[in-house]
């Protein structure tokens, strides 16, 4: 009985120890990561957890998405979020504010602030920028400006880029809702692929 006491203890003991090392990946971003319309267990970040697992990786997954956020909404929202480290984030925000047609330059300084807040935060973190794009409603000038924001940001604060992080969903009906916009399950699994081919790097 003593020694099966010892044993549990030991077993206790080493379980506290890995959940406190376990490092944190913070998904930041509006609909699309939230996951909109679909089961949370069939959203992108969810999907990169059991990868996370299936490989035995000690990595927490936090899906921070908000549907309807904008830039602007990120930054007010953004400190409450960094209450707790976190190791990774991947900074999916601004779309919303293309579909409304909001000054670019607002845009980019909103995300630059997320930007800000995270490192002044969490020094030694790493940052991941998804791009977003688009419909050219607004014309084709503020189309092509908006999606230049991001290889921008991500040129002046030498983070890596995920181009265009919903690139390869295209138009297929087996990818995309009926509103044009959000992700179906299998295109959560399209999208979780090209987060991966970035992300995997970092881990």
């Amino acid at each position: 009985m003593k020694k099966l006491f010892i044993t549990t203890l030991i077993f206790l003991a080493g379980s506290a120890l890995q959940a406190q090392s376990s490092q944190t990946i913070l998904f930041f971003g509006d609909s699309i990561t939230a996951g909109l319309g679909v089961q949370q267990e069939q959203a992108f970040p969810a999907i990169i957890q059991e990868k996370i697992d299936s490989l035995g990786l000690n990595y927490e997954v936090i899906n921070g998405g908000l549907s309807g956020e904008t830039s602007a909404g990120g930054v007010r929202r953004i400190d409450w979020i960094l209450r707790r480290d976190i190791d990774i984030m991947v900074l999916e925000l601004g779309g919303n504010d293309g579909l409304r047609g909001i000054d670019l330059s607002s845009t980019k300084d909103n995300l630059q602030q997320i930007i800000d807040k995270y490192r002044a935060k969490n020094p030694d973190g790493q940052i991941i920028l998804a791009g977003m794009q688009v419909p050219p409603n607004l014309g084709q000038e503020y189309t092509s400006q908006f999606q230049e924001i991001y290889p921008e940001l991500a040129e002046e604060n030498d983070l890596p880029l995920i181009p265009l992080i919903m690139n390869k969903l295209g138009g297929e009906e087996e990818l995309i809702q009926g509103d044009g916009i959000h992700p179906t399950p299998k295109g959560h699994e399209v999208i979780a692929e090209t987060v991966w081919d970035v992300l995997k790097d970092y881990l």
